[in-house]
């Protein structure tokens, strides 16, 4: 069975390597539905089902680990509903197969971005350099207000 996504002409995939995701098997356990899309579309728009729903069942995944699972739950809790169903939806489209393609591009961006593993910000010291020019700085600011005062 051909996977929808390799047929989708969409950016530069993302390198899931570092995750160990299989998008395609992610993409797989995803469900769509259609709806009307609302907005302007002339006669087509009382007839044509071309909104496109995805929903995606996070914690009954087969792909992803517990850990995967709880890192998404956590950064897109807003996109979750109270079952744990992950669901976007896309109609900005005229066909439904665009919207098909716009929708999981969305979800593959947000999947994505979810797992990304953010580096820790090692802190660093002031160089020498930056300590003098801040001391030489106060100091000239200093003077400066020293100049303001009253004239004997």
């Amino acid at each position: 069975m051909k996977s929808f996504y390799k047929n989708v002409p969409l950016r530069k995939l993302p390198d899931f390597s570092m995750t160990n995701v299989d998008i395609d098997k992610i993409i797989g356990e995803c469900t769509f539905a259609t709806a009307r899309s609302g907005g302007s579309g002339g006669q087509n728009v009382n007839k044509v089902e071309t909104k496109v729903l995805l929903s995606f069942d996070i914690t009954n995944s087969q792909s992803l680990t517990d850990e995967q699972k709880s890192r998404i739950s956590e950064k897109v809790k807003n996109r979750i509903n109270k079952e744990g169903i992950l669901q976007l939806s896309n109609e900005t489209e005229r066909t439904q197969l665009m919207n098909k393609r716009a929708v999981i591009e969305k979800f593959v961006n947000l999947i994505e971005n979810a797992l990304k593993v953010n580096k820790k910000r090692v802190a660093t010291k002031p160089t020498k350099a930056s300590i003098a020019k801040r001391v030489e700085d106060k100091k000239r600011v200093s003077v400066l207000k020293k100049l303001r005062g009253r004239v004997d």
